[in-house]
């Protein structure tokens, strides 16, 4: 009886403790599921969700008709995660034989089994963020997440891919300072385009909501503070991209021939101040030229004879002087005070007009001194009203400041007057002194480089930019009329008479100014560097274009404006010509005409020898390659082999874009393109090695 009353006491007590302990859970169900509820609901979400920031797409540059300048591209850091806690023993075993030959495969940079070493050791090592590879492509990134082991996802494959949005330049260096770029971090270094429209191309961040699955890997979910990134505009730039090449690929050939510091070239519409070329070139420590600084917008220098329009257009404005006008240039040198002023060779008695038109800088210094030496304030505020000593408020950061001294000031001197007239004791930039140019090419009314016409945003325009007058004339209409003519004289009779041509007529004026090196005055030992210029407008009886071209330094033995930089300014305003102006062509006798081969382009030769065969044209074949080149002499077409080399970009300028497309993409590599008809440039440029994926872009006729 005792035990079994010992028993039912000790069931008594199990059911209690049981009760006990079941209301202790139900009571601690309760404070979890109401009291301290906030507090796990925000905990688990720390552990499961979490918000990270959605980089904006940043927008487009565009030139004038609509093809990019600048674009961003994904690309990825790939690491591994050589000791991830879901990666299996098997998975690894299995898995890195062939993640080993995929990688090699895909990204080239190894061998099979060097990848193979290279991953083992790290994964002995513990290594947590073994670099695989930089700047992967979208498409490549695909393929990575194929191959063994890497396919098991993150955090059973140890695949780690960081994303980050890379800006590029599908046209290599064209213009490259004028686009820009943003160095982040560093307050002010905001360049060109980039910099300027910065607020339209950035975008918008947006916020999204993350979610941790039981694997480890994180997925992207809606959610509440879930916020959309607004991609960045697009920015629609007045340049042309057909003239920046020539313009770039002329400066840079007589850069290279001339052995020069840096130079630059300016070619703009002279109704609107469009800028539809900008090139800049400076010599670098390898020995060749590229875009590093914006020398047409901050370069302020000593213009030297392109400063003469200005001096004479004020003084034939104040009526002090008129192109008729006698003056002796004597033996062609002048003293003021200790300074000598000389011409390059004696010119005697001549007319204002032959004083331009023959640069000389005694006739200029002569006029100007006898006429304001006892009023200099009177010449000053004669080119003050013509805003030649304001800023011209472009749309870009880094405008270069004027200097047009003051009598009174500081620096003004004896000297100041007579050397002024002619370049010196002033400051300008390239595409100041061009939007003066521009302005007599105008009829007198001066107008604002513009650099960006509008903004769009999913291919509608938003904001335009419209031509904007800086002053409606600088002139009266005698003065501008005489100015014109005065310039068309230097090609016709004066100093760039190697620019005179049969098809149209070019307005302009020479430039040869010694270079300030600082301390040193302009003669360092027995060397004097020179900037040699040319700057003037076309056609001259109707001005559509205006261009300037500096060339600094040039170090062969010839530093003349007219063969320096007028020989740029020629190949670019014939460009123009040759593409933008109507020309009806008719030979005055037929029997001039010759026999000519047609222009066949490059491309699949079987293709190429069909059309020539049916168009009965005659031609030699030096290669049996099966991709060729064509060459024309006179009515022969001669087929060249194009060599395809494994690992180097083929050449593919010349074909059509199928053609390009057909060789290109069969070597593993992807094609972007702009326009129609037969490919222009390609960048990477050929010979280049490639690995699958590598992108190149071409740019077409069209």
């Amino acid at each position: 009886m005792a035990a079994r009353d010992e028993i039912v006491w000790r069931g008594a007590v199990v059911y209690f403790a049981i009760g006990l302990l079941a209301a202790a859970l139900l009571v601690r169900i309760l404070i979890l599921q109401y009291v301290q509820r906030d507090k796990w609901t925000a905990m688990s979400e720390k552990y499961v969700f979490k918000t990270a920031e959605m980089p904006a797409n940043r927008g487009d540059i565009l030139t004038s008709d609509g093809r990019l300048l600048a674009s961003s591209v994904p690309y990825y850091t790939i690491y591994m995660d050589t000791r991830s806690s879901g990666m299996t023993a098997s998975t690894w075993s299995k898995g890195i034989s062939g993640l080993s030959n995929g990688l090699a495969h895909l990204l080239g940079v190894r061998s099979a089994a060097s990848w193979r070493s290279e991953i083992t050791e790290a994964r002995k090592k513990g290594d947590r963020y073994f670099l695989i590879q930089r700047k992967v492509d979208y498409e490549t990134l695909k393929k990575l997440k194929e191959l063994p082991i890497f396919r098991e996802g993150q955090f059973r494959g140890g695949m780690v891919a960081q994303a980050e949005n890379r800006r590029i330049l599908p046209n290599s260096d064209l213009a490259s300072r004028t686009i820009g770029y943003l160095n982040l971090g560093r307050e002010g270094n905001e360049v060109g385009v980039e910099g300027a429209f910065d607020a339209d191309l950035a975008g918008k961040n947006g916020v999204a909501m993350r979610q941790r699955l039981a694997g480890g890997d994180w997925i992207i979910v809606d959610g509440p503070n879930s916020v959309e990134s607004k991609d960045g505009n697009d920015v629609v730039t007045t340049l042309d991209l057909d003239l920046q090449d020539v313009a770039t690929t002329a400066l840079l050939n007589q850069l290279r021939k001339n052995n020069a510091d840096h130079g630059c070239a300016v070619l703009m519409e002279v109704s609107t101040g469009n800028i539809k070329a900008i090139a800049n070139l400076g010599l670098q420590d390898d020995g060749d030229y590229s875009e590093v600084y914006n020398y047409a917008i901050g370069e302020s220098t000593e213009p030297g004879s392109t400063f003469k329009l200005p001096s004479l257009m004020a003084a034939i404005e104040d009526g002090v002087i008129d192109t008729g006008d006698m003056v002796d240039t004597g033996n062609g040198t002048v003293k003021y005070y200790d300074k000598i002023i000389r011409d390059t060779k004696e010119h005697g008695r001549i007319t204002v007009k032959q004083v331009f038109e023959e640069s000389s800088n005694v006739g200029t210094s002569k006029l100007i001194y006898e006429h304001y030496k006892n009023n200099p304030k009177d010449f000053v505020n004669r080119l003050y009203a013509m805003r030649l000593n304001k800023p011209l408020d472009i749309q870009l950061k880094g405008e270069g400041e004027p200097l047009i001294r003051y009598p009174g000031d500081k620096l003004w001197s004896g000297l100041t007057l007579p050397m002024m007239s002619h370049g010196y004791e002033v400051l300008l930039t390239p595409l100041q002194i061009l939007t003066f140019y521009n302005a007599v090419a105008n009829d007198g009314k001066m107008m604002r480089p513009l650099f960006v016409s509008a903004i769009m945003r999913n291919g509608s325009v938003i904001k335009t930019y419209e031509p904007e007058v800086i002053i409606n004339s600088i002139a009266s209409r005698s003065t501008i009329r005489k100015a014109k003519k005065m310039m068309e004289g230097v090609v016709e009779r004066g100093t760039a008479t190697n620019l005179k041509n049969p098809n149209y007529k070019i307005a302009g004026k020479t430039g040869t100014a010694q270079i300030a090196k600082d301390k040193y005055g302009y003669r360092s030992g027995e060397r004097m560097s020179y900037s040699a210029s040319f700057v003037g407008y076309f056609p001259a009886e109707n001005p559509l274009y205006s261009c300037i071209v500096v060339v600094n330094s040039p170090s062969n033995g010839v530093y003349f404006g007219n063969i320096v930089a007028g020989t740029v300014f020629k190949e670019i305003s014939d460009k123009v010509y040759a593409t933008r102006f109507f020309r009806d062509f008719r030979p005055e006798n037929k029997d001039d005409i010759k026999p000519s081969a047609p222009d066949a382009g490059n491309g699949y030769r079987a293709d190429i020898n069909e059309v020539l065969k049916n168009l009965d044209v005659r031609y030699k074949r030096t290669a049996d390659d099966d991709w060729v080149a064509t060459r024309e002499s006179g009515d022969t077409v001669r087929l060249a082999g194009v060599k395809i080399q494994r690992g180097l970009i083929p050449d593919v300028r010349g074909m059509s874009l199928r053609d390009a497309i057909f060789l290109l993409e069969n070597s593993g590599i992807r094609v972007q393109f702009n326009g129609k008809g037969r490919v222009l440039r390609q960048s990477p440029e050929h010979g280049a090695k490639y690995f699958n994926g590598t992108v190149v872009s071409l740019d077409m006729s069209m």
